[in-house]
């Protein structure tokens, strides 16, 4: 059953951080402070991923994992850059979304408990949660940024799929040498079941299987075509050493999405016939239809039976937790404390506005994609239709486990990824009008949040800007003079008018 201290978070007593890690560590939290900011990501994902969770520092009783102290790092990076950056596109709805579930879920969690252990917890959620996405908001800008998140999650995917072949084989955790992980493999049915770096082997499988759509959004370019095969190898290779059937169902849901590229065009079809076959089959099955969860078991050592209890004792409780979420869900059967659905997890301990906000953040971030997507001269198509898919595989996948350790950060990587994917896509279809307006004048593209004047921009932009549209007019009068009538700025470009522009401001 599950103790208090693990449902408090838990960890160890005291600190726990071989050498080898703090000197890695110390290196990374280097790299972040003085690398240029398109190159963070790098370091900053490389120590993430390949640093066990369970290393841990302990001051005062406070937890300091090599995820939070790095997300630290990467905030007061943010802090102290010289140059005010803001996030790739401006606070967009996904932001909106995300935040409000970052700070509902512990405030929920504290006033259910009303305990000083819960809102320690509490708050080191919430730095986890802020601080992981907004930092990686920060560092992926645009489009090129995503697609080097995306080389970075090549090489740790050879990494650790790598480590876990070799665990496979010979039942011994490289990971678990350092320490915060186990060191020798778990065992099913005789089966060996690898974890690598990850807390559970689940959750290692998962990472696998949802980067899969992310490694075949590069596949169209031709210098990538080495690294994806790569990256396609080592995702199936930590699905299948992971030996579960919630990352095999992840994986060919990635693949399943994949496979309806064709079909992009009437998508709203099939959501509406999904929907409408389950609602047929509730109708007519004996049993309700998410009992169809029962039936599922790839490996034939599956606990497929408690996840469909979990998500029938969750619906016909929902009494008992809608409002703040409840404390006793342990009676409620045998195993029950195992929350090892991430929907389910969400609306027992954070209650209805909690997993009403996770699942509205799911939704907005398919929503930008197929917004983004159908645009006019969409460059981008494949791209964002792999994002999707990734997308659909965490959905999947969270199905049959809660996250818990690095897999978290994958999830906040992808909606950082998705934010930056659609902004460029936005940007890519603007008309003449706002393109010049927005080189221009030094405003933001739609969609940003912040909103320049006449009297920001003749500081800094005129010797820059104008000085291009001089040049430009001088090389190429006609077409210059029809688009600068056509954007009604060009009488903006009379220096004489400047001071009066200025005082009018």
């Amino acid at each position: 059953m599950e103790t208090r201290d693990l449902l408090f978070g838990g960890g160890s007593a005291e600190t726990l951080l071989n050498p080898l890690v703090a000197v890695a560590l110390l290196f990374a939290i280097g790299l972040i402070l003085y690398l240029p900011r398109k190159h963070v990501i790098v370091p900053l994902l490389l120590a993430i991923f390949l640093i066990p969770k369970g290393q841990v520092l302990v001051i005062g009783g406070t937890h300091l994992t090599a995820v939070k102290i790095l997300f630290l790092t990467g905030l007061l990076r943010w802090a102290i850059s010289r140059r005010p950056v803001t996030l790739g596109g401006g606070w967009n709805s996904i932001d909106w979304v995300f935040a409000l579930w970052a700070f509902c879920y512990p405030l929920v969690f504290t006033l259910q408990w009303m305990e000083s252990q819960a809102l320690i917890k509490s708050i080191g959620d919430s730095i986890d949660s802020f601080c992981g996405y907004f930092v990686l908001r920060f560092l992926v800008q645009d489009a090129e940024d995503a697609r080097r998140v995306i080389r970075v999650f090549i090489v740790i995917s050879a990494v650790i799929a790598t480590c876990m072949l070799n665990e496979h084989f010979t039942q011994l955790n490289v990971f678990g040498l350092l320490g915060g992980v186990r060191r020798l493999s778990e065992m099913r049915d005789g089966s060996i079941r690898a974890s690598g770096v990850f807390q559970h082997s689940i959750l290692a499988g998962s990472f696998g299987a949802t980067l899969l759509p992310l490694f075949l959004s590069l596949w169209r370019e031709h210098k990538s075509k080495i690294a994806v095969s790569v990256g396609i190898i080592s995702s199936t290779a930590i699905v299948a050493t992971s030996n579960g059937s919630t990352p095999t169902l992840a994986y060919v849901a990635g693949i399943f999405a994949l496979c309806l590229w064709p079909l992009r065009n009437q998508m709203r079809f099939l959501r509406w016939g999904l929907a409408l076959t389950l609602v047929g089959l509730h109708l007519v099955m004996h049993g309700p239809v998410w009992s169809l969860i029962e039936k599922i078991d790839v490996t034939g050592s599956s606990s497929s039976y408690h996840r469909y209890m979990l998500m029938d004792n969750c619906i016909r409780h929902f009494g008992d937790w809608w409002f703040l979420g409840v404390k006793n869900y342990a009676s409620w059967g045998d195993f029950m404390w195992d929350l090892s659905n991430q929907y389910v997890a969400y609306a027992l301990t954070g209650g209805l506005v909690t997993v009403a906000l996770f699942v509205a953040t799911i939704s907005r971030s398919f929503g930008r994609l197929g917004a983004a997507r159908k645009q006019k001269n969409c460059r981008d198509a494949w791209f964002l239709w792999c994002l999707g898919a990734a997308l659909f595989g965490h959905v999947v996948a969270y199905f049959g486990i809660g996250y818990f350790d690095q897999t978290q950060v994958a999830w906040f990587a992808l909606l950082a990824i998705i934010s930056a994917g659609t902004v460029q896509n936005k940007t890519a279809t603007m008309g003449p009008r706002h393109i010049l307006q927005s080189k221009l004048l030094n405003q933001p593209q739609p969609g940003a949040f912040e909103n320049q004047g006449l009297r920001g921009f003749l500081g800094t932009a005129v010797s820059q800007r104008y000085s291009r549209v001089f040049d430009a007019r001088k090389r190429h009068p006609l077409v210059t003079g029809r688009l600068l009538r056509a954007s009604g700025i060009e009488g903006t470009l009379n220096p004489d008018s400047w001071p009066a522009k200025m005082e009018q401001s």
